[in-house]
């Protein structure tokens, strides 16, 4: 409360004496700090008094009280001009302010950053062009199956364009295209046809072994040549593989096999012998291959198997696919403009980059992503193709780094018109070509492989700003990492890859995708059995939340009832919830950082599973709303990963894609009804002690449900779990329970031979020591076998992760056992040593 008006008088009159202004400033802020004066405040005369003195509101912020007070006087007053106005007349007129209304000081948004190629760096994303984001991926050369090295890439660039897309809301515009003409692809497309032709001329054996042996010769060189250790490993088993299987011809060539065995051993070896006949039979007579259908025919088979490993992988389909074939008169009129350029030159029918002039162009650098590879023959000689590194063919450039952007056919090779003659573009200048007329003289991202880097996104650079003259055709440029098998390269050259198809049929799509979320996109996967492990009980762990949740949210409960009272225990929960969105937020600002973003939301789940079980140790019903607000949190976090499919509203849907639509909703009434009718029946039979419905009961449970992919959880004093889960998942882990349960009947069968083992060495140690068996001593034995079974039953506990659970007042385990078998415990008669 205000003081009097004779005391704030008195007040100001003490005030004003001071001399210097801003120590008197300065008193009257530390004076109306301890007053109000703002709501329901009355002038009096002194206040007008004082406010006259001054000219203005003082400048300095942290006289905040003057501030206030000075401009609530000047509104009361009717502003400057009714500084002379007597205060009696402004009072009387009783009017009331808005005070002045102070923003919060807030806090700086994090940005996304993304690691760019370009600078090494995690840049700050800034698309060109508001929330439009024109985005080129490198797609694959289709002349094998798609195995697990596209698989790293296209899940990694599919999650991060469902993040841009769906979490950022950007609005991206993703282009892919698919290299259907290629060295690799020509090479295989001729390899595949002459050998068929080869196949089904039905050769001899004797013509067989003679053909073997004659390619034997150019592949052993070939072998003896080789540095690579990889590369010399592959062909080492080729080798192998191929004498294995020519031994046993040449034995039944000399025996007295009937002629149907030695074709089934005919068979075996040109099965064994295919990739080095292939190689063999290009060699001599690859060049006669001239019906361009051979060259089609191949790419587009393995295209469409491309698309479908992409769509059982649940990866978006591109806005816009480009084929090579279908761009060739583009193609020719890039190589043409960069001629036309001064970048280009023509030699011999082919057209080549001049490395060396646009290095030396004040407006461009060559070699921006890996400057220190350039000069690299062994890289650049790759890029350019196994059929374009003939001796003629690097004679016709002016320096071993240049390349080709477009390629004068040879004999047994596709060709197309140009200027130039009859050939065929260069691997780098295909992509330049369709990313350009499609995204134009810049793009906002373009994405690869790690291997591309050098040389073929640094030609695609160069002959990109060559073309449209320009430093900057690519603002960021994003390279997933490599993926290896148990540790060792995979490389479809290599011929040590698994095929999607293979990868599938031990995992699911789910599963594969939530191990590449796991780990950083931009860095080295190893795809092994413990990082698929990490990847399923991820899964399991996630889905069991899920489930819970929704037998909560099944409780039947009014419509007021929805809406409980947050004691402590929920605030807490949601505070962790709330900080958990904020840590995924950051994490996903951080170059979309997935690795953080799943461990955020285990940290999650598990919380929300101890305020669970804390509800239920207490036999309290758990907040239904806040569990849902959670759940659909992860859900949707899930969803914008591609690891849950759009049509599942809560949790991983059952059975897989598209069968999981209103499955649940019709099917939970009939299992609900089934669980009730269970109950009851469980609680008569154990009052009348009916043991055959009780073994019924628990069959229901354990062997006839779960083969239609339901699962009972009973618990002691409360209904019944009800769950719909994945029928292979449950029929696993009904085979893990029958695992475990062997393994511990012989283990408890072992224990017991121990013990006998104990007695027996008791027994002949005192007959040794001369002394009569005693009674007394087989109860002492006894209870040291109940000691030993406790502790082996404590191990298993421990080992089944619910020690916890067991270390109650009546099972007081003060520590798990080291091992799952304790050690004997010693006494005076055991044996040691």
């Amino acid at each position: 409360m205000a003081g009097s008006s004779a005391e704030q008088a008195a007040d100001y009159r003490s005030i004003l004496s001071i001399s210097d202004e801003a120590a008197r400033v300065q008193a009257l802020d530390q004076h109306l700090s301890t007053r109000s004066y703002i709501q329901g405040y009355s002038l009096s005369q002194a206040d007008v008094d004082v406010f006259r003195q001054l000219s203005a509101p003082p400048a300095d912020s942290r006289l905040f009280h003057v501030a206030r007070w000075f401009r609530h006087i000047e509104a009361l007053l009717g502003g400057p001009q009714g500084r002379d106005e007597p205060c009696r007349l402004q009072a009387s007129k009783g009017r009331r302010v808005q005070p002045q209304w102070s923003p919060p000081a807030g806090t700086e948004p994090c940005r996304l950053r993304l690691y760019n190629s370009l600078t090494r760096n995690k840049d700050v994303f800034i698309p060109q062009d508001g929330k439009k984001v024109t985005w080129y991926c490198c797609g694959p050369t289709v002349y094998d199956a798609s195995h697990m090295g596209h698989a790293r890439s296209y899940i990694s660039f599919d999650i991060l364009r469902r993040v841009l897309r769906d979490y950022f809301q950007y609005d991206v515009f993703y282009c892919m295209n698919i290299t259907d003409i290629d060295d690799k692809i020509i090479r295989r497309a001729r390899q595949n046809y002459l050998f068929e032709q080869y196949r089904e001329q039905k050769p001899p054996a004797t013509q067989l072994l003679k053909d073997v042996h004659d390619a034997m010769k150019p592949f052993s060189v070939k072998l003896s040549e080789t540095t690579d250790p990889d590369k010399r490993q592959m062909l080492e088993r080729i080798q192998n593989s191929v004498k294995l299987a020519t031994e046993p011809l040449e034995q039944a060539m000399h025996s007295s096999l009937s002629g149907e065995e030695v074709d089934s051993k005919v068979q075996v070896l040109l099965e064994e012998a295919k990739d080095l006949l292939s190689d063999w039979l290009d060699s001599t007579g690859g060049s006669e291959v001239t019906d361009n259908s051979i060259f089609s025919k191949l790419p587009k088979f393995w295209e469409e198997e491309f698309h479908k490993d992409m769509e059982a992988l649940n990866v978006l389909p591109p806005d816009v696919l480009t084929r090579v074939s279908e761009y060739v008169p583009e193609i020719v009129n890039f190589v043409q403009k960069i001629v036309d350029n001064g970048y280009g030159y023509a030699s011999n029918g082919s057209v080549y980059f001049d490395t060396a002039k646009f290095a030396a162009s004040e407006k461009h650098s060559y070699g921006k992503l890996v400057p220190e590879a350039v000069g690299d023959q062994k890289a650049l000689q790759e890029g350019e193709g196994d059929l374009s590194i003939s001796a003629d063919r690097l004679s016709e450039k002016r320096s071993p780094n240049d390349f080709a952007l477009w390629k004068a056919s040879k004999p047994g090779e596709p060709s197309w018109p140009c200027p130039w003659g009859k050939g065929r573009p260069g691997w780098h200048i295909e992509c330049s070509a369709m990313a350009g007329t499609l995204l134009g003289a810049s793009m906002d991202i373009h994405g690869g492989g790690f291997d591309l880097r050098f040389p073929h996104h640094d030609n695609e650079l160069a002959q990109s700003e060559a073309y449209f003259e320009n430093d900057c055709w690519v603002r960021y440029f994003l390279h997933t990492g490599h993926l290896t098998i148990a540790g060792c390269k995979m490389s479809k050259s290599l011929k040590n890859f698994i095929t999607i198809k293979d990868a599938l049929k031990k995992h699911s799509a789910r599963q594969l995708r939530l191990a590449f979320l796991m780990h950083s996109w931009k860095d080295t996967l190893d795809y092994s059995s413990n990082t698929m492990e990490s990847a399923l009980q991820y899964e399991k762990f996630m889905n069991e939340f899920f489930l819970n949740v929704k037998d909560i949210l099944r409780a039947p409960v009014d419509i007021t009832g929805q809406f409980e009272k947050w004691e402590a225990e929920e605030v807490e929960l949601n505070k962790n919830f709330y900080g958990k969105k904020t840590a995924v937020h950051e994490a996903l600002c951080d170059n979309i950082d997935t690795r953080t973003v799943m461990e955020e939301m285990r940290a999650l789940v598990s919380q929300s599973n101890l305020y669970m079980a804390a509800r239920k140790a207490e036999r309290r019903r758990p907040n239904r709303a806040l569990l849902e607000s959670i759940a659909m949190y992860l859900t949707h976090m899930l969803k914008i990963f591609g690891a849950i499919e759009e049509e599942s509203p809560l949790g991983f849907p059952v059975g897989g894609p598209g069968t999981n639509l209103n499955l649940e909703s019709t099917v939970m009434p009939y299992l609900q009804v089934l669980s009730e009718f269970r109950e009851g029946v469980r609680k008569i039979a154990r009052e009348k002690k009916v043991l055959e419905v009780l073994q019924l009961s628990d069959a229901l449970r354990d062997d006839i449900l779960p083969e239609l992919g339901v699962r009972f959880e009973d618990h002691e004093g409360l209904p019944t779990v009800v769950k719909l889960v994945d029928r292979d998942t449950l029929l696993k882990e009904k085979e893990e329970k029958k695992r475990v349960s062997k393994s511990t009947r012989w283990s408890l069968i072992l224990l017991n031979m121990k013990t006998l083992l104990d007695f027996y060495v008791v027994l002949r140690m005192d007959v040794w020591a001369g002394e009569l068996w005693h009674m007394p001593l087989i109860p002492a034995l006894g209870r040291q076998r109940q000691v030993d079974l406790y502790e082996f039953e404590a191990s298993l506990v421990y080992r089944t992760s619910s020690w916890s659970a067991r270390a109650t007042k009546k099972n007081p385990v003060s520590k798990p056992p080291p091992t799952p078998f304790p050690p004997p415990q010693n006494h005076k008669n055991k044996l040691t040593g």
